[in-house]
């Protein structure tokens, strides 16, 4: 950290040198930098495509390589094929229960059947062609099947039951199967490095063919169509400048000259700051500055990070 901080004021310095003619007028001095983000690894394994290349830009989406991701799918194939395994075990409870439905509608056919021979029997016995016998036999016949169709329901309600409760025992072992499949699922998605926002490659940290681990840092990229100026005002004048505020920047270009590009205050700082004591006199360093952050668009890509300028109200 403190490096940076030590590298920074050897830019600024630079900075002052270089605009020294241009002090007069000008309202503040800073560095440009970017919003840079650290791609890293979210898989372990051997990096099978890295072809990105330092100045590369890319797409929010596009995919910057791979990471070997074979045992992964294997294992993934492997609780397939054990769900696949539970599943075959799960019993056919509708055609089970067909067997049930069959002997219900055989038992109803032979009550209708015996229906229609009591009501001849009650007949006959009106005009004394039949006794009492003949109809209480028939009687008994359709108890005797009314019972056999209440045991048939009863023993089907307790094969649903059963076959249920062993269906659901093995669905239970599948779901957390399933589960395990949708962690590995999101393994397999990690083993793709896919870019997070659009912008240049500035740096690479690996190579194809490398064994990476999650967290290990890949590349590192940033957004340079707009590029962030952050430069240091004083506390007196605070009352002139705000956010949103439209400002000019001067950036130096050849033969002494000054090239003046547009900018937007997008932030000020809540909190003052000591002045950096290297490059102000003895009286300045008691002075309190505020940082502030100037959006300025870079569509051609002049500008660079760490390039320094001043700022003009």
């Amino acid at each position: 950290m403190k490096t940076q901080y030590f590298i920074y004021l050897f830019v600024l310095a630079h900075a002052f040198a270089a605009c020294r003619d241009h002090a007069g007028k000008a309202d503040a001095y800073g560095n440009f930098e970017a919003d840079e983000i650290i791609v890293s690894a979210e898989a372990n394994g051997r990096i099978t495509n890295f072809g990105i290349e330092e100045g590369q830009v890319l797409g929010a989406g596009d995919l910057a390589g791979t990471i070997d991701s074979v045992q992964l799918a294997l294992k993934r194939e492997q609780l397939q094929a054990s769900i696949r395994a539970i599943a075959a075990k799960s019993p056919a409870i509708s055609a089970q229960l067909a067997v049930f439905e069959k002997q219900m509608a055989s038992v109803k056919q032979q009550l209708a059947t015996l229906d229609r021979e009591k009501r001849r029997i009650e007949n006959l016995l009106k005009s004394d062609a039949a006794t009492p016998k003949q109809l209480d036999d028939i009687n008994a016949q359709i108890e005797a099947a009314l019972r056999q169709q209440d045991v048939i329901l009863e023993q089907k309600s307790a094969s649903n039951a059963s076959l249920s409760t062993q269906k659901g025992g093995l669905l239970a072992e599948i779901l957390p199967l399933q589960k395990q499949i949708a962690q590995l699922d999101d393994q397999l998605a990690k083993c793709r490095i896919v870019n997070p926002a659009a912008g240049m490659v500035l740096a690479t940290y690996a190579e194809t063919g490398e064994i990476t681990s999650f967290g290990k840092p890949l590349y590192k990229i940033a957004d340079l169509n707009t590029m962030t100026l952050r430069a240091y005002v004083a506390g007196d004048q605070l009352a002139t400048v705000k956010t949103g505020q439209a400002v000019r920047i001067l950036i130096d270009a050849p033969e002494g000259k000054q090239l003046e590009l547009s900018g937007k205050i997008r932030w000020i700082a809540s909190k003052a700051e000591f002045t950096p004591k290297v490059i102000q006199t003895r009286e300045e360093r008691v002075n309190m500055v505020y940082a502030i952050k100037i959006d300025v668009p870079n569509p051609d890509g002049a500008l660079k990070i760490g390039m320094p300028a001043e700022v003009v109200f």
